[in-house]
């Protein structure tokens, strides 16, 4: 399963040049996809922002282990603010990509998630719960919405979907 990682780094002045490592970065094997996101000149906050997909978690940490990332991060940190690393996981990766597909496709897809999810909820839960208070029993289908969507349905459409939404 693709593992996806958002690294956001705030640029010290006068040391705006970040991009040459991204393009670099492909040599190592395991490295499915990176992309850089960068303030809009003259915005307050100068930040960048790099998405990296790699193959698996072994992926993701032979890259972050190799020569050729503790070079890129020693010249980075002599750049920039320390950086901060988040693992992305549910909603935030389902349609991560550097060429991510129109909203219409996504909206789609998430509705093929929702519905048969909120279907299946409604007739599992509602004699269980049926006792509870309405808040509480909205809280709980929501939350077990939200668990099933993010870890188990959502990795699953996409991934089957994958070439419709990249076209």
């Amino acid at each position: 399963m693709a593992i996806h990682v958002a690294i956001t780094r705030k640029i010290l002045p006068g040391k705006e040049s970040l991009h040459r490592f991204l393009g670099e970065s492909f040599d190592h094997h395991g490295v499915h996809g990176a992309a850089i996101l960068s303030s809009f000149p003259g915005a307050q906050e100068n930040e960048i922002g790099i998405l990296r997909t790699f193959k698996d978690q072994n992926e993701r940490d032979s890259f972050y282990a190799s020569s050729q990332f503790k070079q890129w991060e020693a010249y980075a940190s002599q750049l920039t603010h320390p950086a901060v690393y988040r693992e992305l996981t549910g909603l935030e990766a389902w349609f991560r990509s550097t060429n991510p597909p129109p909203r219409w496709k996504m909206a789609l897809i998430t509705v093929c998630g929702v519905f048969p999810t909120s279907l299946t909820l409604f007739y599992t839960t509602a004699e269980l719960l049926k006792s509870l208070p309405t808040p509480i029993r909205l809280a709980i289908n929501a939350t077990l919405m939200v668990i099933i969507l993010t870890w188990v349905l959502m990795p699953l459409l996409t991934r089957l979907a994958k070439p419709w939404l990249s076209r």
